[in-house]
């Protein structure tokens, strides 16, 4: 038993359930500077059993007496309807990511290539958390779960668990942790003295070389430091509840389903198989999920007796035991017997939206109501303070134990916020057949970069929301790729130019007809597109005549198509932009666009980035161009209202060679146009692509050429 072990045991046999020090610090501060128990709060509360202690005094704290039965009946405080949603649903707990960031890559937690991590002022502050903690514990919240990302990779995570283990005294009962365990034996003796009462430790393999597999990462041998480590604290009396999370995938680790439960057998250990979850980049599918149903017919084949246990009415798992066994099993079943009805939950994400429903991608900002009292700047330890300090003034004249808990100065818009986001709660999650193909964050941002706001919510629950015109700006392509794309990710931007035409899709081809590029300058319309010659006029027919096909640079004397010669040409500056335009059918696309709504994700983004690498392959795909050093490539896609609403493309291509760039141009806008469509397809079927055509070349012989203009300069 190491040191720290034998203090907390001490402690513990002392009965002392915190640290007086501690407590004595932390407790006095934490004060309200403004009575929240206002006209609309006593207007919608209902009856609950939760119980919340004055402080205790910091002068002389020691260990905090529990009160009786019958006084906790006496003060009990009717729960908040803030926290109630329309199907009555009681949310004490609080789940909060207090990092995106993880030491591990679990396949089915994120994709291969990682997720974009958002700035660090988007995230919440620590004293932001203890903030937003504070106002759900005032309302009833008696369960807060950290987690992530890893929780114990935020460098300030000890001085965050402390300060909301501040908040026992005032209703909260459980401190929780969900962790990878990597790092957490480290820090858990301190965690324990900060108040953690249960620990949820995720690992899906117990052999070390299937571990790196599934987790990308080294480090087995630390995991099971750990979980060794909460079994001695627990034998030293800490009373850590304890629980394995296994996510079960068909064929990687099915076959360890009997030695998890294996571990039940001399460990006071719940081990919870959890079934395959869709999340966006985790490649889910049907077949590798391994149901709760088939789990159970393993196990039973081993144990027979294996025996159902009665459990709470807001657990998320069926749990189970096999006699004589010191552990339990449990089986978590989103996706085959959801457990929505009884759901108690809600999750503030790392950038500090309120997100009500694990599986929905509706989302609401607290972060920003919150910084309101701050000019919208991030509370950090100083403001904090100056709150604090500010809070003590008001409260002096009372004595320290009828100081409330401390909370924002905007507490009650934040609760509103709260409220109506709350009541917007469904009564359940999409089904497994929805599932897969709905947008949601990426698991390891649940538990974030590109916040998927619900448009009824964003207009309501936002009052400071980001304006229309910037919503496609602000995260740009990181929020589909990583810093550096790799190929796999440049073939699925460009998975349309390979399968157009292949699902039914009714493509509008003739927009893009070469023959609609003869007509006349001077009809102000489109204009050929020969990299060295002038516009050809002809305005009897979309078709060039036969008598012309000799002056065609990519026809032989004998008519047969041949790649030109630049081998005599001066290399020269040369530029090329070209333009197109997708026209919508259905009104209901642009407002998806614009908010980042479409089921495969963000159209501009990805069609920008398509734009772009298709210009790169011109060669790869046009017979006769040749492969040319592209100096600069710039694909530009506005959203415009005017009707049923459009995208307009514009493609600009530069190089410092011997030929011209327009097809390159052309390239960018069409693969741009084309991404918009494919990503659209299931909402507006009956979209068309028209216009495409180059509008500006520089360079070469022909000098400058601008749509409309009949000659260069």
């Amino acid at each position: 038993m190491t040191a720290a072990t034998r203090r907390i045991a001490h402690r513990l046999r002392a009965g002392a359930a915190t640290h007086p020090a501690r407590t004595r610090a932390l407790g006095a501060p934490f004060l309200q500077t403004r009575p929240i128990a206002t006209e609309a709060l006593a207007r919608t509360q209902t009856p609950s059993p939760v119980h919340q202690s004055p402080l205790p005094s910091s002068e002389g704290a020691g260990p905090i007496a529990s009160p009786s039965r019958k006084d906790r009946l006496k003060d009990a405080l009717p729960f908040s309807d803030f926290l109630t949603d329309t199907f009555a649903r009681q949310h004490d707990y609080l789940r909060i990511s207090v990092t995106e960031r993880c030491n591990l890559r679990c396949v089915y937690c994120m994709p291969e290539e990682g997720v974009p991590l958002s700035p660090s002022r988007s995230l919440l502050t620590t004293p932001e958390i203890v903030l937003l903690s504070s106002l759900f514990v005032s309302q009833g919240v008696t369960k807060i779960r950290l987690t992530g990302g890893e929780p114990t990779v935020r460098r300030d995570i000890l001085p965050l668990m402390q300060q909301l283990g501040a908040l026992r005294p005032h209703g909260l009962r459980e401190l929780c942790l969900t962790t990878n365990g990597l790092s957490l034996h480290r820090k858990l003796d301190a965690m324990v003295d900060a108040g953690l009462t249960a620990v949820n430790l995720s690992l899906d393999t117990l052999d070390p070389w299937q571990f790196q597999i599934m987790t990308r990462r080294p480090g087995f041998a630390a995991v099971m430091k750990t979980v060794d480590h909460i079994f001695e604290l627990n034998r030293a009396g800490a009373g850590i509840k304890f629980k394995i999370n296994c996510v079960v995938m068909r064929g990687l680790n099915d076959r360890e389903i009997l030695p998890f439960v294996a571990m039940t057998r001399d460990k006071d250990v719940e081990v919870r198989f959890i079934e395959y979850m869709p999340f966006d980049g985790n490649k889910w599918n049907k077949g590798k999920m391994f149901s709760y149903q088939e789990m159970l017919d393993v196990i039973r084949a081993e144990h027979p007796g294996l025996a159902k246990v009665a459990g709470h009415k807001n657990d998320t798992s069926k749990t189970y035991q096999v006699p004589g066994f010191a552990g339990r099993i449990g089986f978590i079943t989103s996706m085959t017997h959801n457990f929505c009805g009884t759901c108690n939950r809600l999750r503030i994400t790392g950038d500090g939206n309120l997100k009500v429903c694990l599986f929905g991608n509706a989302e609401v900002s607290l972060r920003d109501i919150i910084r309101k009292v701050n000019r919208g700047e991030p509370i950090d330890e100083e403001t904090f303070e100056a709150m604090k300090r500010t809070a003590m003034a008001e409260m002096e004249h009372l004595s320290p134990s009828d100081r409330p808990i401390m909370l924002a100065p905007n507490s009650e818009e934040l609760l509103d916020i709260i409220g109506m986001a709350v009541k917007r709660k469904k009564e359940k999650h999409a089904g497994i057949g929805e599932l897969e193909h709905m947008k949601n964050r990426p698991m390891i941002l649940i538990d974030s970069k590109n916040t998927v706001h619900d448009k009824g919510a964003n207009a309501r629950l936002q009052p400071q929301s980001m304006p229309p015109s910037q919503w496609n700006h602000q995260a740009g392509i990181a929020s589909i790729f990583p810093s550096r794309p790799t190929t796999s990710h440049i073939r699925r931007a460009l998975g349309s130019l390979i399968t157009m035409g292949t699902e039914n899709t009714p493509f509008h081809l003739r927009q893009f007809s070469t023959t609609t590029t003869t007509v006349a300058p001077k009809t102000n319309t489109k204009q050929p597109i020969d990299n060295e010659k002038k516009p050809q006029e002809n305005t009897s027919s979309p078709a060039v005549p036969q008598q012309q096909q000799q002056h065609l640079t990519h026809l032989s004397p004998t008519g047969t198509a041949h790649m030109v010669s630049i081998a005599s040409k001066t290399p020269t500056a040369r530029l090329a932009t070209a333009k197109c335009t997708i026209r919508f059918t259905n009104p209901a696309v642009v407002p998806l666009i614009r908010e980042n709504q479409m089921k495969k994700g963000d159209v501009l983004g990805v069609a920008r980035v398509a734009g772009i690498m298709a210009a790169k392959r011109t060669a790869d795909t046009i017979p006769l161009c040749h492969p040319i050093a592209i100096t600069h490539v710039s694909v530009e896609l506005e959203v415009v209202e005017e009707g049923e609403g459009a995208v307009e493309v514009t493609a600009t291509v530069a190089c410092d060679g011997k030929t011209g760039v327009e097809m390159e141009a052309l390239m960018a806008a069409s693969a741009a146009a084309l991404t918009v469509y494919d990503m659209c397809k299931a909402v507006d079927k009956g979209m068309v692509v028209e216009g495409l055509r180059v509008v500006v070349k520089e360079g070469g012989r022909s000098g400058r050429w601008v749509e409309g203009e009949q000659s260069g300069s």
